[in-house]
């Protein structure tokens, strides 16, 4: 069975290695930097076969080059939307799956754009890499997608099981709970939760991976559904807002200026 550990990058980025027990391979998702994934594999005696991203911004696909050119032999696989600069070998759509026969996994591709139009999650029944588009406690930014487009790529993974482990690619777990809490200041779960992170920060450990029924009981935005979220949001917007969807466009609004 494969194993998922992070590599991190940067001030607050994970990068994601993927190996197997049995095998000198592995795969690495969003690899921002690419010194630090090289220094992870030589630690581990691993070669690189594999590179998946989520999607273009540099913070996920800066150290494509450097890796593929330490290590020639590995695939490159990208939404075929993405514009990188260097070619794809497997361009992936909606649907597709992902054969990493060494790990023995095989993920399925989800489009979602709403972070970016060429967004895409990988997952299957236990794991979900979601990039920048489902967080816990929060989502990402709409820089080229619209609020349509994001909250359903949102209703799309809360029908995935609550046992699903969300694999998200940045540690913004308390500052996300801290906007929640302002929301749904009166969340019992939330509350608790946000005591379980601060406890694990204070020890410096990561907060990942959540899960999907995690996220379901304190993620505002996995809860547009609910009146009592409904009321906040329109109380802060000052208007009538009558469908979920309208909902999560007002919370990410309101997030975007917390």
């Amino acid at each position: 069975m494969a194993n998922v550990s992070f590599i991190p990058a940067f001030h607050d980025n994970y990068i994601w290695l993927i190996t197997h027990p049995h095998a000198s391979i592995a795969a690495v998702v969003d690899p921002g930097d690419a010194d630090v994934v090289i220094e992870r594999l030589e630690e581990q005696d691993l070669q690189l076969g594999m590179i998946l991203l989520t999607h273009h911004h540099q913070d996920h696909s800066g150290g494509v080059v450097k890796l593929l050119k330490q290590y020639p032999d590995a695939k490159l696989f990208a939404s075929s939307q993405s514009e990188l600069p260097v070619p794809v070998h497997y361009p992936l759509d909606e649907g597709d799956v992902i054969h990493l026969e060494d790990l023995e996994l095989h993920l399925k591709v989800m489009a979602v754009p709403g972070h970016t139009l060429d967004h895409l999650a990988f997952y299957d029944d236990n794991i979900l890499f979601c990039g920048d588009t489902l967080f816990s406690g929060g989502c990402g930014r709409l820089f080229e997608g619209s609020a349509s487009q994001m909250f359903q790529a949102l209703e799309r993974f809360a029908k995935l099981g609550d046992a699903t482990k969300i694999y998200c690619a940045h540690e913004y777990t308390l500052a996300n709970l801290s906007f929640c809490s302002q929301v749904e200041p009166d969340n019992p779960e939330l509350l608790n939760y946000i005591q379980q992170v601060a406890k694990k920060r204070q020890q410096g450990l990561p907060t990942l991976p959540s899960t999907i029924g995690q996220e379901k009981a304190v993620n505002v935005f996995l809860r547009t559904h609910l009146p009592e979220i409904r009321q906040r949001a329109e109380q802060h917007q000052m208007q009538p807002l009558p469908e979920p969807c309208a909902v999560f466009a007002a919370l990410r609004q309101w997030k975007d200026r917390f």
